[in-house]
């Protein structure tokens, strides 16, 4: 991965990707996609993926965890074609807002634009 993420840093990112419990969101709602609900230590974010690795996106809630798990599909995917953030009440599985990743095609019509190093920042606090 690039945008600024050392080794070290990415190996830790990696290990607590490994750590997080997954299970599906009942009541899928509105939106792309099925929405499934990431744990990791007392945090939680909504999360939500659609179509393929090329040519698909993620969003997933503007906490700690949701960056963490955007940058982690980062590594796995590679670098998206665009970033985007929705401000909170744009679906409603994602009552805090959301950061947005799309890939291929996909434009994730954002309500802003996160910097990646932003994100690095934000997915520090879910490995305590």
């Amino acid at each position: 991965m690039s945008a600024g993420l050392d080794g070290a840093l990415l190996t830790r990112f990696r290990a607590a990707g490994a750590k997080i419990a997954w299970r599906p969101m009942r009541g899928r709602g509105r939106g792309r996609g099925p929405a499934e609900i990431a744990h990791l230590h007392d945090e939680e974010a909504t999360v939500v993926r659609w179509g393929t690795d090329r040519a698909g996106g993620i969003a997933a809630g503007s906490g700690p965890l949701g960056a963490l798990v955007v940058l982690l599909e980062v590594d796995r995917r590679g670098p998206p074609n665009a970033w985007g953030a929705w401000n909170a009440g744009t679906d409603p599985r994602f009552p805090d807002g959301a950061i947005v990743a799309a890939w291929g095609e996909a434009v994730p019509h954002p309500d802003s634009v996160p910097r990646p190093g932003d994100l690095i920042e934000i997915a520090r606090y879910a490995l305590a």
